[in-house]
C-alpha cells in the first residue's frame, strides 16, 4: 500500500468530526445539561492573551480614524460601488443590524462584542450583504490594528454616516472589546429554517406579547419586523402592533421607535431589483475561494441599483444621502398604494407622485426612480400614537433631529454598560436613565469598624450571605446592567421581588442600613461587607481563618436614578444558587442556573463551589433544607460534595422535581435535595468538578475558592476594580 496502512482512496481523517456537521456530543443524549454556555468566551480562544483594548485606545488616533471612515464613505471602491457613490446608508445598516440583535429580557445580542462577524448572525437572511460592508471597513482596521476593536469600528462608522449626511448626533463612546467564537449558545429561537412563519414563536401571532421570551424579532434571521407585514401579508395595523412590541423588547418606548423608523428610513434604500432566487449562498455556505463573501448576485454585479437584499427595492425619500424630513414629506404628502417589487416583494408606492419628488437611480444619475415604503413605514402614519409623534416631530424638526440623535446612541450604546465606562473625545457627559446611573460612593471610611459592627448586629450567616448574593446576582454580563453597586435592592422593584424574600430584607437592611448611616459607608458597600463577614464567619466555623477581599466605593442609587419598568426583567425567576424556582417551566431548573451562572460570568467550577458552599452555609430560599447536606449548617464545609458523592447514600425521587438521599443500609432518609443538587452528582462534568471537592485533602482550596468565586460576582458591577 505504497508504504503506509491506509487502503487506497480511503482518507485517514474521520469524516465530518472536526466541522460542523459532525454530531455533536449532546446530540446523542439531548437530556443531559449542556455546560457549553459557560465556555463561550473561553479565552483558549483569543488571539490577544494579555491585551488590555481599554489601555490600546489611548493610542488610537481619534480624529485620524474618523476622517478615515468619513472618507471611505464617498470612495466608490470598484468591486462594490455604493449606492449614489456613498457607503452611507451600508454603513448605517451595518451598525444598526450590530446593535438591533440586542434584547431587553437577557440583554443579550447587540453590537457590543462585534458578534456580527460570526454565525448565525453573519448570514441571517436580514443581514444580507453586510459582509461587504465589513470587508470595506477592513482596510481601516488593518491600519489601526488593535487599537480599535472590529465591535467599535462597526458602530463608528453608522454613526459617522449619519454625521456626513447632515445628522448632529448625540456621541460616541469607544471600548467595546471583541470576541473571537460564535456565541451560539445563545438562544435566537426554536425554528430549523430561515424565516419561517412567525406564528411558531407567539401563542397567538395576533397578540403580539404572547410572543417566546427572551426573543425580540418577530422571525428567524430577522431583526425586527417583517417588512412586507406580519408573515409577509401587508396590514400597517397589525404592523404595528409587532413594531411596537418588538422596540419594547429591545428596550425603547414609542417615541424612540418611531424616531428609529423615520431616521433609519431618512437615509439609504433597501435592494429587490432582481430575483433572490438568484443569489449564491449567504457566507457561512459559500466555498473558500468566496473568503467568506456571501450572497453573490450573478444579475449585473448585483451592486447599487441592481442588487438584491431585502427585496423591496426603492429609497424612502426624495435625497437618499441627506438627513432631512424627507421622510415625513413623501409619507404624509401622498397616498400609497400596495405593489410589489421586481424582486416580488410587498410593498407600498406613492400615487400620483410629482417627478420631481421621485429619487434619482442608485447607479443612473440621469434617471428618476418610485420610492417606496415598507409595511412598517405605513404602521408610522395609520397608527394613531405613532401618527401622533410622527406629526410631533413635522412641527418641530429640530426636536426629531434630538430624538433620533438620542434614540441612535441609545441602540448603539445601550450593552456597553454605565458612562464611567465611556472612552472617547465625543462621549457625552449628560447622566441618561437607561443607563442606571451610580454616584460615586465614599472611600474613607473606618472599614474595620464597619465589619465589627456588622459581627456584632446579631445577624445570622444565612442573612448575610443571601442578602449579598440577592443584591450582587442580579448583574448581566450581557449588558453590564444590575449588580450590587447602587444598593438597588432597596429601592422599587427589587424589594419586593419574591426572589430576594422582601420580608427577611427588610429585616436585614433594617440592621445594615443604620451602620452605613454611623459609619458614613455606602449601604451598597455595607451590603456587600456584610455577605463577606457571614462567608468569613462560615469559613471559621469550618476551620479556616480567611479574610474576604473588599474594595469600597460602591454609591448608592436613589429612586430617581432608578428606571424601575426597566429593572422589571431582571427580576430572577429561579436561581439555583439558592435552590429557589418561582413556577414550571419549559426549561429544567439547572438549565436556568447555567443561565444566571453564565450572565455573572461564571466558569463551571466557579459555578460548582459556589453552590456547594451557599448550600453549607443555609442560604436556601426561604430556608429550605433541600441540598443542605451537613450537619453543622453556616460552616463553610466541603459536606455538600462528600455527602453527593458518598456511596452509602441512594436517590430516591419523591415527586414535584424533589428527592430523598436515603442511607442504602438502613433504608433512612437523610437530607433532601432538588433537580440541581443532584446534577452536580450525574452530570459527569459536574461531577468530576464536586469530586474535586469532595477529597479529603479539599477543604482549604475549597475555602479559598469559595471566596475567589464570592469576590467575583461581588465585583462584577465593579469597573473601577481590576
Amino acid at each position: 500500500m505504497d508504504g503506509n496502512d491506509t487502503p487506497a482512496g480511503k482518507c485517514p481523517v474521520m469524516h465530518g468530526a472536526i466541522t460542523n456537521i459532525a454530531t455533536d456530543v449532546m446530540d446523542w443524549w439531548p437530556k443531559a445539561l449542556n455546560l457549553d454556555i459557560l465556555h463561550q468566551h473561553d479565552s483558549k480562544v483569543t488571539p490577544l492573551r494579555g491585551f488590555d483594548y481599554r489601555e490600546a485606545l489611548k493610542e488610537l488616533d481619534v480624529e485620524a480614524l474618523k476622517a478615515d471612515v468619513k472618507a471611505l464613505l464617498t470612495d466608490s471602491q470598484d468591486w462594490w460601488p455604493a449606492d449614489w457613490g456613498h457607503y452611507g446608508g451600508l454603513m448605517i445598516r451595518l451598525a444598526w443590524h450590530s446593535a438591533g440583535s440586542y434584547r431587553l429580557a437577557d440583554g443579550r445580542g447587540g453590537g457590543g462584542a462585534g458578534n456580527i462577524r460570526f454565525a448565525p448572525l453573519n448570514s441571517w437572511p436580514d443581514n444580507g450583504n453586510l459582509d461587504k460592508a465589513r470587508r470595506l471597513l477592513w482596510p481601516i482596521k488593518k491600519k489601526y490594528g488593535n487599537k480599535i476593536s472590529w465591535a467599535d469600528l462597526i458602530l463608528l462608522a453608522g454613526t459617522l454616516a449619519y454625521e456626513d449626511m447632515g445628522l448632529k448626533t448625540f456621541g460616541f463612546s469607544f471600548g467595546r472589546e471583541d470576541i473571537w467564537h460564535p456565541e451560539k449558545d445563545t438562544y435566537w429561537g426554536a425554528e430549523r429554517e430561515w424565516l419561517a412563519p412567525s406564528d411558531t414563536r407567539y401563542e397567538d401571532v395576533m397578540q403580539p406579547d404572547t410572543m417566546e421570551n427572551p426573543l425580540a424579532a418577530v422571525q428567524m434571521g430577522l431583526i425586527y419586523v417583517n417588512p412586507e407585514g406580519v408573515n409577509g401579508q401587508p396590514d400597517p395595523i397589525k404592523t404595528a402592533a409587532q413594531v411596537r412590541e418588538t422596540f419594547a423588547r429591545m428596550a425603547m418606548d414609542d417615541e424612540e421607535t418611531a424616531a428609529l423608523t423615520c431616521g433609519g428610513h431618512t437615509v439609504g434604500k433597501a435592494h429587490g431589483n432582481g430575483s433572490a432566487e438568484a443569489l449564491g449562498p449567504e457566507p457561512e455556505g459559500t466555498e473558500l475561494e468566496n473568503q467568506g463573501l456571501g450572497w453573490f448576485n450573478p444579475n449585473m454585479g448585483g451592486k447599487a441599483a441592481n442588487a438584491v437584499t431585502s427585496g423591496i427595492e426603492g429609497a424612502w425619500t426624495t435625497h437618499p444621502t441627506k438627513w432631512d424630513m424627507g421622510y415625513f414629506d413623501l409619507l404624509f404628502g401622498y397616498e400609497w398604494e400596495l405593489t410589489k417589487s421586481p424582486a416580488g416583494a410587498n410593498q407600498w408606492q406613492p400615487v400620483d407622485i410629482r417627478e420631481e419628488d421621485m429619487p434619482v437611480d442608485a447607479s443612473d444619475p440621469t434617471k428618476r426612480v418610485m420610492p417606496m415604503m415598507t409595511d412598517a413605514d405605513m404602521a408610522m402614519k395609520l397608527d394613531p400614537t405613532y401618527r401622533a409623534i410622527c406629526e410631533k416631530f413635522m412641527a418641530d424638526p429640530a426636536y426629531f433631529d434630538d430624538c433620533f440623535a438620542r434614540a441612535w446612541f441609545k441602540l448603539t450604546h445601550r450593552d456597553l454598560g454605565p458612562r464611567t465606562r465611556y472612552i472617547g473625545p465625543d462621549a457625552p457627559q449628560e447622566d441618561l436613565i437607561w443607563q442606571d446611573p451610580i454616584p460615586a460612593g465614599p472611600t474613607g471610611y473606618d472599614l474595620a469598624a464597619v465589619k465589627a459592627k456588622i459581627a456584632e448586629a446579631g445577624l445570622s450567616v444565612a442573612d448575610m450571605v443571601a442578602t449579598a448574593w440577592d443584591s450582587a446576582r442580579t448583574f448581566r454580563g450581557s449588558d453590564l446592567r444590575g449588580g450590587a453597586n447602587g444598593a438597588r435592592i432597596r429601592l422599587a422593584p427589587q424589594k419586593d421581588w419574591e426572589g430576594n424574600e422582601p420580608e427577611r430584607l427588610a429585616r436585614v437592611l433594617s440592621v445594615l442600613e443604620p451602620i452605613a448611616a454611623e459609619t458614613g459607608a455606602s449601604i451598597a458597600d455595607v451590603i456587600v461587607l456584610a455577605g463577606n463577614v457571614g462567608v468569613e464567619q462560615a469559613a471559621k466555623a469550618a476551620g479556616f481563618d480567611i479574610e474576604v477581599p473588599f474594595t469600597p466605593g460602591r454609591g448608592d442609587a436613589t429612586d430617581e436614578m432608578t428606571d424601575a419598568d426597566s429593572f422589571a426583567v431582571l427580576e430572577p425567576l429561579a436561581d439555583g444558587f439558592r435552590n429557589w424556582v418561582k413556577a414550571d417551566y419549559v426549561v429544567t431548573p439547572e438549565e436556568l442556573m447555567l443561565d444566571r451562572a453564565q450572565l455573572l460570568g461564571l466558569t463551571g467550577p466557579e459555578m460548582t463551589v459556589l453552590v456547594g458552599g451557599m448550600r453549607a452555609m443555609g442560604t436556601n430560599h426561604g430556608g429550605t433544607g433541600h441540598g443542605v447536606f451537613t450537619d453543622r449548617p453556616g460552616a463553610l464545609s466541603t459536606d455538600f460534595f462528600v455527602n453527593l458523592t458518598d456511596m452509602g447514600n441512594s436517590w430516591v425521587p419523591t415527586g414535584g422535581n424533589t428527592y430523598d438521599i436515603v442511607d442504602r443500609k438502613s433504608g433512612d432518609a437523610k437530607w433532601t435535595a432538588s433537580r440541581v443538587d443532584l446534577v452536580f452528582g450525574s452530570n459527569s462534568i459536574l461531577r468530576a468538578y464536586a469530586e474535586v471537592y469532595a477529597q479529603d485533602d479539599a477543604g482549604e482550596k475549597f475555602v479559598q475558592d469559595f471566596v475567589a468565586a464570592w469576590t467575583k460576582v461581588m465585583n462584577a458591577d465593579r469597573f473601577d476594580v481590576a
